[in-house]
């Protein structure tokens, strides 16, 4: 993924300035991570790595502040199979998404290849293990529950992404062709293939489901607004990596450019968006439910009188 280095106000060139003795070079150097010495301008550049670990690291530190509200609210619903198993495999991402983004590092490190394929692997299928989830339980009701509906989903979502970790695995590991380790000065036509197709499939499921909202089908999809920008905001994702592996199979290193960015974008900001669609709502509803009481309480008071007089 270094889509920067070629641009001339790219975030490597924006770190050399900031620091002279930048490591940002792509492959070089030993150690690499986020232990290793430079390790916030190696292989992407300043800007690159310091918005995704900002990002990540800003999402588990809030998932941990809210961590005791949060199980206190699960416990209390015990019966609610599926959030409580959305919450838990949605720490778990975030945690994988939070070491990815530190050991950014390890794409440029000579020998940690595998290393980096292998976490890679896990924290975009976790990811999308939770996309796919996310649109199943919508599916289901606002807030299904019960532990037949979580089963359902979870095989549904298992099965997805069993096939497209076995299609990635034998790519990787079958025909050594390098899915996570991006270089624009060697397009590899196999690799860029599967990105598009991979990304079409994705931006059609979106695409249908946003021309759903937009039809007569409206009605057999839940009325949560927070779900149709949801799918709003992921189409228009999906759309744009399309086009950019699209450009980039054909060699052109704005399309390059655009896949980076994309995969900036969807790392430091799609759990977030993923937990204010789909999860916020049910850790808050006991605050405005108590809120609503205070208003009812103040009401019968007669503290709102003067604003009808």
């Amino acid at each position: 993924m270094r889509f920067l280095e070629e641009l001339p106000l790219s975030p490597s060139l924006i770190s050399s300035q900031l620091n002279p003795n930048s490591t940002a070079k792509g492959y070089g150097g030993g150690g690499g991570g986020f232990i290793g010495g430079g390790w916030v301008d190696r292989c992407h550049g300043f800007l690159h790595n310091t918005v995704l670990v900002t990002a990540s690291l800003f999402f588990v530190a809030y998932l941990a502040y809210e961590a005791k509200k949060s199980f206190s609210k699960l416990s209390n619903n015990r019966r609610s199979f599926i959030m409580i198993g959305y919450y838990g495999s949605l720490w778990l991402v975030s945690l994988l998404n939070l070491a990815w983004c530190c050991l950014q590092g390890w794409e440029c490190t000579p020998g940690k290849e595998v290393a980096w394929n292998l976490l890679t692997l896990f924290t975009t299928s976790g990811m999308l293990f939770l996309e796919v989830s996310l649109v199943a339980f919508l599916f289901q009701g606002n807030y299904a529950s019960g532990a037949q509906a979580l089963t359902r989903t979870f095989v549904i979502s298992g099965f997805v992404i069993a096939l497209d970790l076995l299609l990635k695995a034998l790519y990787l590991f079958g025909f050594g062709v390098p899915l996570f380790i991006d270089n624009n000065e060697n397009v590899q036509k196999y690799k860029w293939g599967l990105w598009i197709i991979h990304k079409l499939l994705l931006t059609g499921v979106y695409g249908v489901i946003f021309f759903m909202y937009n039809s007569g089908w409206r009605e057999r999809l839940p009325a949560r607004p927070a779900f149709y920008k949801y799918i709003t905001i992921m189409f228009a994702l999906y759309g744009l990596y399309l086009v950019a592996s699209a450009f980039t199979a054909n060699g052109a290193h704005f399309g390059f450019w655009l896949y980076g960015v994309m995969g900036v974008c969807y790392h430091a900001l799609y759990l977030p968006l993923l937990y204010i669609t789909f999860l916020a709502d049910f850790f808050q509803e006991e605050d405005l439910n108590l809120e609503n009481v205070y208003y009812s309480e103040m009401k019968d008071a007669g503290f709102f009188d003067a604003d009808w007089e």
